[in-house]
């Protein structure tokens, strides 16, 4: 009886090992709806087939319509690796098994954008954040996705919750689209104005350089962290070693010849991209704070909540920003 016991219980382990490499078949990559899946596909192409090389593997790209659809296909084990914004990144991690292991960065080395608010060149009567929050003129307003770091999150707190006012309340009309959606809706005066990122207005300027024209930034945030690169954490160990190795040298190492091919890849790739930089969950932190910041400004300025009530939520959140505090600490600097 004990040797059956023995016998099943290693055969169990067995079965919930991680796989090696040679068993994973395809690897699909995962992306962000940023724009269409067509131009996506056009600019990533290049980068996914090198991947591809690299660790032996097919590499097939995974689009869906929107944010959650990828955080879902990674959850789902649909998508095991991917690229995504710091607010998605997040879901992945808490939602979906996944790990930041890398993040994006620009030719010169440095790693970071910001979010805009923009609106049309003509508008003269749209020129600062005051009059984007001024309610009385009955503005239609282009929202980004609800897990969009630059879309939603950022402006969500430094640009309404800082300022106590609802879109939905403030605004005639809230739409919902993607950057590039965002961007042609304001060249096109089909909103007042809308939510955007540095990299995004860069890479209208390269791929519709007349649209780009009609664009106006009124309103810029601090600085964001590159965008991260996650996987799943159950992907086999030599697999991720050799994903990690790929990205890690990419653009850096090989003969001049290789060097310069993955140079002009990276240049190419959505807003033109420099070498990779070593990154991880904790990336993520400032984040974390981010959710919890607008958290804390509603339930202060919410007066449906009782004062008992509202104390002890915000002892809660305090004590979780605390933490968040305490880790980022410890941290040494990305």
């Amino acid at each position: 009886m004990k040797r059956l016991i023995v016998a099943g219980l290693a055969l169990a382990a067995l079965a919930s090992a991680p796989a090696r490499a040679e068993e994973v078949k395809e690897l699909n990559f995962g992306f962000i709806s940023t724009e269409s899946s067509a131009n996506l596909a056009k600019s990533f192409e290049p980068l996914l087939k090198d991947l591809e090389k690299a660790i032996g593997v097919p590499v097939k790209p995974f689009f869906v319509g929107d944010y959650a659809g990828v955080i879902e296909g990674m959850r789902f084990k649909k998508v095991d690796i991917g690229w995504f914004g710091n607010k998605s990144a997040m879901e992945a991690v808490d939602r979906a098994n996944g790990e930041v292991f890398v993040k994006t960065a620009k030719p010169d080395g440095s790693s970071g954008y910001y979010s805009l608010i923009v609106t049309n060149v003509d508008r003269n009567d749209i020129n600062d954040l005051k009059d984007v929050l001024d309610c009385s003129k009955g503005y239609n307003f282009g929202n980004g996705d609800p897990n969009s770091t630059s879309g939603f999150l950022v402006p969500s707190y430094y640009v309404f919750a800082l300022n106590n006012v609802d879109p939905n309340k403030c605004y005639k009309r809230v739409v919902t689209s993607n950057h590039e959606g965002n961007l042609l809706a304001v060249a096109n005066k089909q909103v007042d104005f809308a939510t955007n990122n540095t990299e995004n207005v860069s890479r209208l300027q390269a791929t519709r350089p007349e649209e780009a024209k009609k664009i106006k930034e009124v309103w810029r945030s601090p600085m964001i962290a590159g965008d991260p690169i996650v996987w799943r954490k159950d992907l086999p160990a030599d697999l991720k070693a050799k994903i990690y190795t790929f990205f890690m040298t990419y653009g850096r190492n090989g003969t001049p010849e290789e060097v310069a091919h993955a140079r002009e890849v990276l240049a190419k790739t959505s807003d033109g991209w420099g070498p990779f930089l070593a990154s991880s969950d904790a990336q993520l932190l400032p984040i974390r704070q981010l959710e919890l910041f607008k958290t804390r400004v509603k339930v202060e300025k919410d007066e449906k909540i009782s004062a008992d009530d509202k104390a002890a939520q915000l002892k809660k959140i305090d004590a979780q920003l605390a933490d968040l505090e305490a880790q980022q600490k410890k941290l040494p600097a990305m």
